[in-house]
């Protein structure tokens, strides 16, 4: 199969290709970081992976803490963000810990307005059978910067129907 030819003077096809995936990616947020004081030693929050939707939250503990089963409790970070307008933190639990050791939050997502400027902290739950010692620098959880639509709220006597109607909370069954 031949090569598909460039236009005299243009971009290779390959090239041409790379160019509109770069420019499909969204642009870089910029999100203050504020390392509190008694946080001198964990990194900032950073991806696992290229390709990693959030960031890494880590303990901010002092001792050990030890979540016994169905025991919760709010868990420190070290770090508060200056989240831009229009866009939110969703601080999200890590699967790992939630298959492995029953590890996740309460108030999932959390939520992180960007009006907020205080310590983010993570509220754990064990869920697991066993109790879970959580220690200083233990990535805990994970924090997802998203766009928040504008929304315009309009009063209305009726709501347009629609196939499911008013069904929720396991109407349609497992099946």
């Amino acid at each position: 199969m031949p090569r598909p030819r460039r236009p005299a003077g243009g971009p290779s096809p390959r090239r041409a290709a790379r160019r509109t995936a770069r420019r499909a990616r969204p642009a870089p947020v910029t999100v203050g970081v504020l390392r509190l004081p008694g946080n001198r030693d964990l990194p900032l929050p950073e991806k696992a992976t290229p390709g990693s939707s959030g960031v890494d939250l880590r303990a901010c503990i002092g001792p050990p803490v030890r979540l016994a089963p169905g025991g919760r409790r709010l868990i420190p970070t070290g770090f508060a963000f200056a989240i831009p307008a229009g866009y939110e933190g969703q601080v999200r639990p890590r699967s790992g810990l939630a298959i492995r050791q029953g590890l996740t939050m309460l108030n999932t997502p959390g939520t992180i307005d960007s009006d907020y400027r205080g310590e983010v902290s993570v509220l754990a739950i064990n869920l697991g059978e066993k109790a879970i010692t959580l220690r200083r620098g233990d990535r805990i959880a994970q924090l997802v910067i998203a766009p928040v639509a504008a929304v315009r709220w309009r009063a209305a006597r009726t709501l347009s129907g629609t196939r499911r109607g008013a069904g929720g909370f396991g109407h349609t069954g497992t099946r």
